[in-house]
């Protein structure tokens, strides 16, 4: 169950999902998307790594395994330029201020190029955490059957804007793409664990 309030933790692996506000969109032409994944790096990857993704209209979803404390306090001390002392500082906190200076910065730049004000996406980012191996494959699937089940696209694979070709491909990439493998055993168990059947949803709100 999502729950909004439990604390993103070193060494832990999140699906982590929120949607626009209302009936606003996220997305409104393909720079977007890349312009989201750029500043989706630029500001997480010193607290985090990531498995796969998936970007629709209204709503993203992505799943990440947060950096080891020892990297998320070297990266704390960089930012900060102090040292980290736990007495007085939070890592969690650390890692979701993170998060939400991804968000804050994508909508500002988005508000600027559309002439729009005030917030983009609603007040949270929701979170599930991978608590067994079950939970990671469901999770990878979800996200990348994700469009079929808005009815963006008609299978699995089809949708520009998630990680599913990228993780099929020998290309170079910044995605956890050997490691999401194993939890599968190998590339073509995850072909087929994406071959199960999906439902339709008529709400694209609903993510």
């Amino acid at each position: 169950m999502s729950n909004q309030y439990q604390p993103l933790l070193p060494s832990e692996i999140y699906h982590l999902f929120t949607r626009a506000v209302g009936a606003e969109k996220l997305f409104l032409k393909p720079e977007n998307y890349y312009f989201f994944l750029s500043k989706l790096k630029f500001h997480t990857e010193n607290v985090c790594s990531l498995y796969c993704y998936t970007l629709i209209p209204n709503h993203f979803h992505l799943l990440v395994r947060i950096h080891d404390e020892e990297l998320i306090i070297k990266a704390f001390e960089v930012k900060k330029n102090k040292s980290y002392d736990p007495l007085l500082h939070s890592l969690p906190d650390f890692i979701m201020e993170k998060f939400s200076n991804f968000l804050n910065s994508y909508t500002k730049a988005f508000n600027k190029v559309n002439q729009r004000k005030g917030s983009l996406f609603i007040d949270y980012l929701k979170r599930n955490i991978v608590n067994q191996n079950s939970d990671f494959l469901a999770f990878t699937w979800y996200i990348h059957k994700n469009a079929v089940h808005h009815g963006l696209t008609n299978k699995v694979g089809d949708w520009q804007f998630d990680s599913y070709q990228s993780l099929l491909s020998n290309k170079p990439t910044s995605l956890l793409r050997n490691d999401l493998m194993a939890w599968f055993d190998n590339r073509e168990e995850f072909i087929i664990y994406h071959q199960q059947n999906i439902q339709l949803k008529n709400d694209i709100t609903d993510i």
